[in-house]
């Protein structure tokens, strides 16, 4: 399994974790704002890059 994919199947099991342990509202805003954070967090070369391979990666 790709670290890709193990990422992702942890991010699964922590969001249905959260919507059994907090309301639907509160796991979605934690969903949702782990990423943007993140992404807020990155200089602006680091967001270019970011940006210019996502780009490619649809083009493909």
């Amino acid at each position: 399994m790709s670290k890709n994919a193990k990422i992702a199947v942890g991010g699964v099991a922590v969001g249905l974790l959260l919507l059994i342990w907090l309301p639907w509202w509160a796991s979605l805003l934690i969903v949702l704002g782990v990423p943007v954070a993140a992404y807020l967090t990155l200089d602006p070369s680091q967001r270019r890059r970011l940006r210019r391979v996502t780009r490619k990666e649809i083009g493909r």
